[in-house]
């Protein structure tokens, strides 16, 4: 059952994958086509070749890879097989970045060439001055997608489209490339009337000029007004809380930082100081070393008696005699002199 699920979703994304295409491919139309070049425009190497301009009538983008151009009737045959058509057409190659079609742009495609000159150089057969046929077909080779008649053409004349019409275009105003019927030398002014007539894309392009810059002031008044209040609160904040404890866990984290580059630059030994702060310190103990080498006076003098025996009367009056003196006689008081340290 589930595998019946996913063959069913297969199915579907496949085919609505094939519509998307088959209908970015019907957005794909020839617009102009020049078979006789004599003096138009040349290609990468310098030859003059017929041409036909594809036009990209959408404004998304589309990939013509993979389709088809022929000059050949008999593929209108229903009958014919897939190859045997194919064999007829001249099928534009993968990897060539400008068949990536933008929206409202042309491609220009060369024929009676070679692919070897380079991928728009088709092998398409386009007879110079006679009537023929050129159709464009989807990448399966049977879904034809536009088709035209061109008559004979005279020298460098186009068969170009207008709107729905045809028309052929003199010399002066072939316009390979670009939108037909729009002369090089056409001022933007004249452009722009003769694509809008009645204004009414210059007006909503005004309005939404308009409409766009007043957004733009809303919002920006918008994001005013938040920052201001926010400001206001952070003000009100900072006068019932003091921000000392904030400047604290700023003034720490700087100081962790700053500990943190120094471990990086200097290793792990410098326990994140700095060489400048050892040099600073060891300065500091020598000049506190060399103002302390000298004694501290204290200030009090320290008198400590001595008996020196200067003022013995008796010695000095017997002094040529040698007198016994009493074991218990008791001398005179003899003054000490003082010692000083």
């Amino acid at each position: 059952m589930n595998q019946l699920k996913l063959l069913l979703s297969g199915l579907l994304l496949a085919g609505s994958t094939m519509a998307v295409y088959g209908q970015g491919a019907k957005n794909i139309r020839i617009n102009e086509v020049l078979t006789n070049n004599t003096a138009s425009i040349q290609d990468e190497f310098g030859d003059r070749e017929a041409w036909i301009e594809l036009e990209n009538t959408s404004f998304s983008t589309y990939n013509v890879r993979g389709m088809y151009l022929t000059t050949d009737r008999a593929v209108l045959n229903p009958q014919m097989s897939v190859p045997e058509r194919i064999k007829r057409m001249s099928i534009i190659p993968n990897g060539e970045p400008r068949t990536q079609i933008g929206g409202r742009q042309h491609l220009v495609f060369f024929g009676n060439s070679i692919p070897s000159k380079g991928k728009l150089h088709l092998t398409l057969r386009v007879p110079m001055s006679k009537p023929l046929w050129i159709g464009l077909y989807n990448g399966n080779a049977t879904e034809l997608i536009d088709s035209v008649s061109v008559p004979a053409l005279a020298a460098n004349q186009s068969y170009a489209r207008h709107n729905n019409s045809w028309s052929v275009k003199a010399q002066e105003n072939v316009t390979p490339g670009i939108e037909n019927f729009i002369q090089t030398d056409e001022t933007k002014d004249a452009k722009l009337k003769r694509e809008d007539p009645h204004g009414v894309g210059i007006t909503l392009l005004a309005m939404g000029i308009v409409f766009f810059c007043l957004a733009v002031l809303f919002v920006f008044f918008w994001l005013f007004g938040l920052l201001m209040r926010h400001i206001d609160t952070a003000k009100k904040v900072a006068e019932h809380q003091p921000i000392k404890p904030i400047t604290k866990t700023v003034e720490m984290t700087m100081e962790v930082g700053h500990k943190t580059n120094v471990i990086l630059k200097e290793g792990l030994k410098s326990k994140g100081i700095d060489k400048e702060i050892y040099i600073a310190v060891i300065s500091m103990a020598i000049k506190q070393y060399q103002d302390d080498v000298h004694d501290v006076e204290s200030g009090v003098i320290t008198i400590k008696p001595k008996d020196t025996g200067w003022d013995y009367e008796l010695p000095q009056m017997t002094h040529f005699s040698d007198p016994v003196l009493p074991t218990n006689h008791q001398g005179p008081t003899i003054p000490t002199t003082p010692e000083i340290h």
